[in-house]
């Protein structure tokens, strides 16, 4: 009985997970904010933690205040998509995952953390996003490919993401909105079988969530 028990928890987890998630694709990026957080967002950030996906899952508030959270997201992603075209920009929750590798040209060469002309052109347009929506923090985080040993890269990873963060800094951007983070090579996007794809895992992404301001404000505003 208690096997049968066990079983049909599972069973009745799976099946609230799976829906939870299919409402949440089938919703527009506002109404995610709002519903991610009452609708398994503790459980979902519980299984996909330690990357930013999950760190902004398991960081919404949910409810009304997480609807104008939404809102304010959706129009700050709006605007990265269109300052740097080549990013991936992605509304997770009720913030944002960019993604900069080699189609935005925000990219490293092998065995560097130097942003190049273009990099640094491409940092100055989000820069402008970032100042103009103050009430946010940001995570980054810096990637390898699997070339070198595991010890190297895992601080090669953490010089790139430093190396954004430096650069935010120098145009402005307050430290302390900002924490830094490397993954070394343990979170490919894909597989270190070709030059080509070692060079997409050669990146650094950025969260973008709301900081208490943000989250202090639209939870009166909802009221």
């Amino acid at each position: 009985m208690k096997k049968l028990t066990s079983i049909s928890l599972a069973f009745a987890v799976i099946l609230s997970f799976t829906i939870s998630c299919t409402a949440i694709q089938n919703s527009n990026k506002t109404q995610r904010g709002a519903g991610i957080g009452v609708a398994g967002g503790a459980l979902v950030g519980g299984l996909i933690g330690g990357n930013i996906g999950g760190a902004l899952i398991g960081a919404a508030i949910g409810g009304a205040a997480g609807g104008l959270i939404g809102n304010h997201m959706d129009k700050q992603a709006d605007m990265i998509e269109e300052a740097v075209p080549g990013a991936e920009v992605k509304r997770v929750g009720e913030g944002i995952q960019i993604v900069f590798d080699d189609k935005s040209g925000v990219n490293f060469a092998l065995n560097s953390a130097d942003l190049t002309s273009v990099a640094k052109q491409n940092l100055d347009a989000i820069t402008e996003v970032f100042i103009e929506f103050p009430d946010t923090n940001l995570m980054i985080e810096g990637h390898t490919d699997d070339t070198g040993s595991a010890e190297y890269n895992m601080t090669l990873s953490k010089k790139r993401a430093q190396s954004v963060a430096n650069y935010f800094k120098s145009k402005g951007i307050s430290s302390s909105r900002f924490s830094v983070e490397g993954f070394g090579e343990t979170a490919p996007r894909f597989k270190n079988d070709s030059e080509a794809n070692r060079v997409k895992n050669r990146r650094v992404e950025i969260g973008v969530a709301a900081n208490d301001k943000m989250i202090q404000n639209a939870k009166a505003q909802s009221k």
